[in-house]
């Protein structure tokens, strides 16, 4: 028996070597290029919670009430990831209850729309509690965004700045970018 193992591996073996091919395997002359065209616009999470906030500032929307139900422990668990945080929410309404008090300190020039998203002090008639405020609350909400949707926070400040300029009224002034590409204050 054991003959006939050993026959039958040996058999085995002398078909392996005499049947298998061999395969060379040669590097290319060129390189090997590969196009992957692809585009990730992670910019469109950004702006629509940007929408999102300022709709409540502007009094769009209102921040959804919760009214103690059992179904907001369903309903608030399924839906974590479209959900404000309380504190931008917070942060959102504050903004929404000094925008009348912003808007006119804007229209007089006092205050204007800088390129970074902030306010800014034009003046010494600009009233420095609002000031600090609103800049408190701004970076609060830039700093929560830029932490959801792993962008930079420069560059959530930058969006955010053009979506705020471009909601200015007539009569901001605002810091914009000129033909050269500096920065300067303009009236919108």
């Amino acid at each position: 028996m054991k003959n006939r193992i050993l026959a039958a591996t040996a058999v085995f073996l002398a078909f392996l070597g005499v049947g298998c091919a061999s395969v060379q395997v040669k590097a290319p002359k060129d390189p090997i290029k590969v196009d992957i065209t692809m585009r990730l616009d992670v910019y469109q999470h950004v702006e629509k919670d940007i929408d999102a906030i300022e709709d409540i500032v502007s009094g769009k929307s209102a921040p959804k009430p919760k009214d103690g139900s059992k179904l907001d422990l369903f309903f608030t668990d399924a839906y974590a990831e479209e959900a404000i945080p309380a504190d931008v929410e917070a942060a959102a309404i504050g903004r929404r209850d000094r925008r009348a008090e912003l808007l006119m300190h804007e229209g007089e020039g006092h205050i204007g729309e800088n390129r970074m998203g902030m306010v800014e002090a034009r003046s010494s008639e600009a009233p420095a509690g609002l000031v600090s405020a609103e800049n408190a609350d701004r970076l609060l909400i830039y700093r929560s965004i830029s932490q959801k949707n792993g962008a930079s926070l420069e560059d959530v400040e930058k969006l955010y700045a053009k979506r705020l300029q471009e909601d200015a009224p007539l009569g901001t002034p605002i810091e914009a970018v000129d033909a050269a590409g500096n920065y300067s204050w303009k009236i919108k």
